[in-house]
């Protein structure tokens, strides 16, 4: 195989399709919330600290699918910015437990419509039934590769997460 035909193969490969489509998703996210100075990772985590209220981080790990280091980074950057606060959990002194701050609840109310558009975007070029369909094929890969992640979810509305050949 020549090197243009190799180097043209990658743009048939999943695992390209999905970077992509991720940088793609990213660019219309921070587009949609611009002026905000938050990520999607800081938003996905600020909305599980406001539906969980005092969950510790190692939770908070669990509930968006993100490493330790991450997470750490994460929430070290929402509390500079007043968005949460760590209050020290009175059963264990070392852990912290995370609160929405009011400054955060504001913020997602004015996001959360923005990122809603911003969903609304990645999908427009689709049909209606392509849509569905996109959806629903990539819950299955999600659900089915989960436990092959870094970072694995494991709470939630999570489905199958055993590979269909292993069955």
């Amino acid at each position: 195989m020549s090197r243009a035909r190799d180097e043209q193969d990658i743009y048939n490969k999943p695992g390209h399709l999905i970077r992509r489509l991720n940088q793609i998703s990213v660019a219309i996210f921070m587009s949609e919330t611009a002026g905000f100075e938050i990520t999607p990772v800081q938003y996905s985590a600020l909305l599980a600290v406001r539906n969980h209220p005092g969950i510790d981080q190692t939770t908070l790990m669990e509930i968006i699918a993100f490493d330790r280091s991450t997470i750490a980074e994460v929430v070290g950057r929402l509390e500079a910015k007043k968005l949460i606060k760590r209050v020290v959990a009175h059963s264990d002194r070392r852990a912290r437990m995370l609160f929405i701050a009011p400054a955060g609840r504001r913020m997602l109310s004015v996001l959360t419509p923005k990122v809603n558009r911003a969903q609304e975007i990645i999908m427009e070029p689709l049909e209606q039934k392509e849509r569905a369909l996109f959806m629903q094929l990539m819950r299955s890969l999600v659900d089915l590769n989960n436990g092959r992640s870094r970072a694995p979810l494991s709470v939630g509305e999570q489905r199958r997460t055993v590979p269909r050949s292993a069955r």
